[in-house]
């Protein structure tokens, strides 16, 4: 357990890693990875995204080397929301060495409902080497109140939990998650209704003219060469605030309906360019 997944990660690190040690991720990606690699004093070794914004998990393994001591995964990624499928992740886990420890982030696992999703019980059964990172932050909305896990080998686990801050979950929280816990169908609900709103909302921003991929999280992402930078800044004037990653992309997490057509009435002004969209 740690403060947020985030927390949990930063206890791996502390936990595996050693001055100038590597670490490898995805770039563009969660704003994290790179911060916990500088508070380790790891070395951050960013490997582009593919063009359609995966996760490139041959580049990732072609910068491994004997200094890597972390690789991280993120499932489904943040900010594009794309997803690496369940072969695609085995094959990568057999070819990383075993002395590299890979951060399995699946912070959004739950908004997946692609039914070729990995399956983390049989990876962790195979791969000593695994971490798996989860949250109550996202699907079951206790953001504020930092809570996260991580789930791998007895021994990796064990490492790991020597570096838990001592009562740095407080009792708000660990009732909070007790309590998410026992409201599975509440959970269900929450995490249908988004999905449904997401796939809604990028099919109507298909309409108007976004290329935009499937994803797989709580989020819409819109990249370039569509037109983000201008769509960021209608946006601001509308009062919706995104994470925008100027020249690359803007992330939109999905809000209420209402919300959302908030959303779709301000990029509906710039009429992206018309072109065969991204499916």
């Amino acid at each position: 357990m740690g403060s947020g997944s985030v927390g949990v990660a930063l206890q791996l690190l502390q936990a595996v890693v050693q001055r100038g040690d590597a670490m490898v991720y995805a770039w563009r990606t969660f704003d994290a990875y790179p911060l916990l690699a500088a508070m380790v004093g790891a070395q951050p070794v960013p490997v582009p995204l593919s063009p359609d914004g995966h996760q490139d998990l041959g580049a990732l393994l072609a910068a491994l080397d004997h200094r890597t001591r972390v690789v991280v995964v993120c499932n489904p990624h943040n900010p594009t929301g794309s997803l690496v499928t369940a072969d695609a992740l085995s094959a990568f886990l057999h070819r990383v060495p075993r002395h590299v420890i890979v951060l399995l982030d699946e912070a959004y696992v739950e908004f997946t409902r692609d039914t070729d999703l990995p399956d983390t019980a049989g990876l962790l059964r195979s791969h000593p080497n695994v971490l798996v990172l989860r949250t109550f932050s996202k699907a079951y909305g206790l953001a504020a109140l930092r809570v996260g896990y991580g789930l791998g080998a007895p021994d990796l686990v064990e490492r790991i939990r020597r570096q838990q801050l001592p009562f740095g979950i407080n009792a708000v929280a660990t009732a909070a998650a007790k309590a998410s816990l026992r409201a599975g169908s509440e959970l269900r609900l929450r995490v249908d209704t988004i999905v449904a709103e997401r796939d809604r909302l990028r099919h109507e921003l298909v309409g108007l003219g976004w290329q935009i991929a499937p994803g797989h999280a709580n989020s819409v992402w819109l990249a370039a060469p569509d037109p983000i930078d201008e769509g960021a800044r209608a946006l601001t004037v509308a009062g919706v605030q995104t994470r925008h990653y100027p020249g690359e992309g803007l992330r939109l997490t999905v809000g209420s309906r209402k919300a959302n057509d908030t959303v779709l009435a301000a990029l509906a002004e710039l009429r992206a360019p018309r072109g065969a969209s991204r499916t």
